[in-house]
């Protein structure tokens, strides 16, 4: 027992997105002191212009710098850019360069589905909706990944699938299926939907705040990704669930001692009551309102850039957006009837939850201040100038996918990734005359695509360990759609770079 415990003990475990940032900060640090500094001229903008770099003097001496690497969190968080001198800390005038606002958002969306998941309601819905479709398995399949995607794509619903193979596993095998099937039904519904992230406010949100453009940009180009990517991964799991029940010695995992009895011991659940109806609805509205605000609707529907926003668009962003989840968590626990001392508790302990991806949003930000203070960002930039300029927009589009992929295996949290990345990548579309936010596009796929079979995400371990299939077996079946989704999405990402010209 000692023997066993020692070895648990010695087991690698991947670091957290926090201990990679922190490792990372330490790392730009010692490199700032290597890389010489540079500047580009910038438009009035803030864009710089290709062509225009120079060296620069490093600012600060030894002591100076040190000091740069202590206050990078705090800079990361609140951090103000002098707009005399480019540089960032805590105590000048100028405007914002932390990322206060997105850190509030993060906390607030993270009250408001903790207080949605406490009236249950979510959760009965959907076991309410595949016990309907119970008796038509292809239905069943298709209407699970279908609400499953529907929801990774608008608020990254990933993790909380894990309390759903409980239900889904005996299911999947009373209709003829194996365990398999509902592993994938859960793993690559929700799966594809944050890949093609619409307005998931966790992945496209934060890299659309980091790339400077809004939340709406290329949210046509998602949207039709998901539409396809959606109904391919569908078809994917549909296909070898046919073949499965039709012939069950094809089975990857086979049938264990006891799914039959597990099988017929599936229980109805209990209809949906008059407040979890009206929970739902609202939920509906709050999103469908956050697609509606963030949208530059005068752009998407003259097909112009310049065109001037109409007067009924909303036009809004991160603070207001924040406002409107907090908002909504109160409308939320009201109709629920959760009470005022259960909803408050609710609120404080959504926000803790989600402090983690918040703080990665701060420690990312961090290491962007320390390559700005040190004037290291446009030297890096510099570098793969010549590079980029010379591809076309469709080629860079797909090599933001590529070139983000080991970056999302080595920093697990989306939020820290896209926060580290979009500064030094959005730039770069720039130059070669891509739109950012087929970058920012190009970027949730390559996040959400490699989360579809990562051993370092809780949603895939834990998913495969709670259906009992092993991990190499749901490698098997998965990596045929990996291949097909990653063509799709550099399809998808070089013409949203051609077309958006």
């Amino acid at each position: 027992m000692e023997r066993q415990s020692a070895e648990e003990g010695r087991k690698f475990v991947f670091p957290s997105a926090l201990t990679v940032l922190a490792v990372v900060t330490v790392a730009v640090w010692a490199l700032a002191f290597v890389i010489p500094a540079g500047t580009y001229r910038r438009t009035p903008a803030g864009d710089p212009i290709q062509g225009t770099y120079h060296r620069d003097a490093a600012p600060g001496d030894f002591v100076h710098r040190l000091g740069e690497l202590f206050l990078a969190p705090v800079n990361g968080l609140y951090g103000v850019r002098d707009a005399a001198t480019g540089q960032v800390a805590p105590d000048v005038a100028g405007t914002l360069y932390g990322s206060a606002g997105v850190f509030l958002f993060v906390l607030a969306i993270g009250a408001f589905i903790t207080v949605v998941f406490a009236t249950g309601a979510l959760d009965s819905g959907i076991e309410r909706l595949a016990h309907r479709l119970r008796a038509c398995g292809a239905l069943l399949i298709a209407g699970v990944m279908t609400v499953f995607s529907l929801l990774g794509t608008v608020e990254g619903f990933a993790e909380e699938t894990l309390g759903f193979y409980g239900l889904l596993v005996p299911l999947m095998l009373a209709l003829g299926y194996d365990r398999m099937v509902a592993t994938g039904a859960i793993i690559l519904g929700a799966g594809v939907g944050v890949l093609a992230s619409t307005v998931n406010p966790f992945a496209t949100g934060v890299a659309s705040s980091a790339a400077d453009v809004s939340l709406g940009d290329g949210i046509a180009l998602r949207f039709a990704m998901w539409l396809v990517l959606t109904a391919v991964t569908i078809g994917y799991v549909l296909r070898y669930a046919h073949r499965v029940r039709a012939r069950p010695e094809l089975s990857l995992v086979g049938f264990r001692p006891g799914d039959r009895e597990l099988a017929a011991a599936a229980e109805e659940p209990p209809s949906l009551t008059g407040l979890q109806k009206a929970v739902l609805v609202l939920v509906a509205v709050v999103f469908l309102f956050m697609v509606f605000s963030v949208i530059p609707w005068a752009q998407a529907l003259t097909g112009r850039a310049d065109a001037t926003p109409y007067a009924w668009e909303p036009g809004w962003s991160f603070p207001q957006l924040a406002a409107l989840f907090l908002v909504a968590s109160i409308l939320v626990g009201t109709v629920a009837r959760l009470g005022e001392q259960r909803l408050s508790a609710l609120i404080v302990q959504g926000a803790g939850d989600f402090v983690s991806p918040a703080l990665t949003i701060v420690l990312a930000r961090g290491v962007t201040v320390i390559m700005n203070n040190a004037r290291i960002t446009d030297t890096v930039l510099h570098t793969v100038e010549s590079a980029v300029a010379g591809t076309s927009a469709a080629a860079f589009a797909v090599m933001v996918f590529v070139v983000n992929l080991p970056l999302a295996f080595l920093i697990p949290s989306s939020s820290g990734h896209a926060t580290l990345a979009m500064p030094i990548l959005a730039p770069l579309a720039d130059f070669a005359d891509a739109p950012r936010s087929v970058v920012v596009t190009a970027w949730a796929a390559a996040s959400g695509w490699m989360n579809l079979w990562v051993p370092t995400t809780a949603v895939v371990v834990g998913g495969v360990s709670l259906a009992k299939v092993g991990y190499d077996r749901y490698l098997r079946f998965v990596w045929p759609l990996l291949v097909l989704l990653a063509v799709l999405i550099c399809g998808f990402v070089a013409l949203g770079a051609v077309t958006a010209k």
